[in-house]
């Protein structure tokens, strides 16, 4: 944990590709692989990563088989526990295509404006200004591999369209927006969890795009 009391504090707030599922096990990758745990690496002691990662969580619906993973209903106090933030990377929408939900990818993309504007009410930096946001668009689904077929019937196509629909949402909200789509796969395992490379590929992406004087602060 870093100690600095004036590091810039960085929240991750994401579903089980920011938590570090591996793909197929239900394990865990280790803190030195999952990418919030290099991007800390990369950034070095001026910066605090908070990871806020959880399997399964949603933009803003509840799962009737897993309680607890509607981002909206836990984004408020996750804010509210972590202020001050300096910057919120933001990278839901995979489960939302799951095809129990039925959900539209305009659908998904309010549920992703629904989390910005919480950010925009409730978070805010040590000189109480809005934070830095970057919106990521996530890895594509793959329902060529069994498992990822029979839970994301429909989703390839539906997490293909999120980039563009994010990328509007940043631009109207004041955020930074990056497609994750175009730097990693999702495994071959399971069609939804990354690699080891593709953790470390995301954390140089991110780190490269923070310490841009240009883009962000220190």
């Amino acid at each position: 944990m870093n100690t600095n009391p004036l590091a810039t504090k960085v929240l991750c707030f994401g579903d089980s590709n920011t938590w570090g599922y591996q793909p197929l096990s239900e394990m865990r990758y280790p803190v030195d692989v999952r990418w919030t745990g290099l991007l800390q690496s990369l950034l070095g002691d001026d910066y605090s990563v908070i990871e806020e990662g959880l399997n399964g969580r949603t933009t803003n619906i509840d799962d009737p088989d897993f309680p607890g993973r509607n981002g909206l209903m836990y984004f408020f106090p996750c804010i509210k526990t972590h202020n001050p933030i300096d910057i919120i990377i933001l990278m839901l929408g995979t489960n939302d295509t799951k095809h129990q939900f039925h959900r539209t990818p305009q659908e998904i993309a309010m549920g992703i404006n629904d989390l910005l504007y919480e950010i925009s009410i409730f978070a805010r930096d040590w000189n109480q200004d809005y934070p830095q946001v970057l919106l990521l668009a996530p890895p594509l689904v793959d329902e060529s591999v069994e498992g990822a077929r029979e839970k994301f019937a429909g989703a390839a196509e539906k997490s293909a369209q999120l980039p563009k629909l994010y990328q509007r949402l940043a631009e109207q909200n004041d955020a930074l927006f990056l497609d994750v789509s175009q730097w990693v796969k999702p495994s071959r395992k399971d069609g939804i969890h990354l690699e080891p490379a593709d953790h470390r590929t995301i954390a140089e992406h991110l780190a490269k795009e923070i310490l841009n004087p240009n883009i962000f602060f220190g």
